[in-house]
């Protein structure tokens, strides 16, 4: 972490082995073969089943000042922008923060209900991650997914902690976190355990 400048974070939900995603992503399957029906109603069940028992770690997550997701994150059209696909997140996203979008083709910025406004990086992930912090200030920024992003930044040691909420399913294939990652040193900093969900958080040390 860069003096004056908050901590990156990823935080994401993965299966037990691993996959924040199953195979067979559509538009209207975001999360593909989940284990559910493909809305994320199995990976994400912590988040809407049970939100008091985790509304720490839902606040914790809301609480950073600018976001990066990767472009399958923000929702599925792929090449050129050929409509006004504003993403999976509907009209007044739970960002309520700039979020940068890592994507191949230039779009204007799309600002959106709540205070949340899309900004598409087309020039790499260290682009977006100093705009990111650019807007946030000292405060933290949340490389919010998917994996393949995520990805990206650990293998660039890029991340200064690591948010993974752990749901007990397998999917066996799908989009992985870690995937082509060297190996990392982490330090435990905390977890806590609850119904549908284990929440653990690690410090990356190199």
């Amino acid at each position: 972490m860069t003096k004056g400048m908050g901590r990156v974070i990823c935080d994401i939900t993965i299966s037990i082995d691993g996959y924040s995603a199953g195979l067979n992503q559509t538009e209207e399957r975001p999360f593909g073969d989940d284990g559910g029906d493909g809305s994320g109603d199995k990976l994400h069940a912590w988040m809407f089943d049970t939100p008091e028992e985790n509304r720490a770690e839902v606040d914790q997550w809301t609480a950073a000042k600018a976001f990066i997701m990767g472009r399958n994150m923000f929702g599925p059209v792929r090449g050129e922008w050929d409509r006004q696909w504003n993403g999976w997140w509907g009209d007044n996203p739970p960002f309520h923060a700039p979020v940068f979008v890592l994507t191949h083709h230039a779009r204007d910025a799309q600002p959106m209900d709540g205070g949340t406004t899309y900004y598409f990086v087309t020039d790499g992930i260290e682009s977006a991650l100093a705009q990111a912090h650019a807007a946030a200030g000292d405060g933290d920024v949340v490389i919010a997914g998917g994996a393949t992003a995520i990805n990206q930044y650990l293998a660039a040691g890029l991340i200064d902690e690591l948010r993974l909420h752990i749901v007990p399913l397998t999917l066996g294939a799908g989009t992985r976190l870690f995937e082509g990652v060297p190996p990392l040193k982490l330090e435990q900093v905390k977890s806590r355990a609850a119904s549908l969900v284990t929440h653990v958080t690690y410090r990356v040390l190199g």
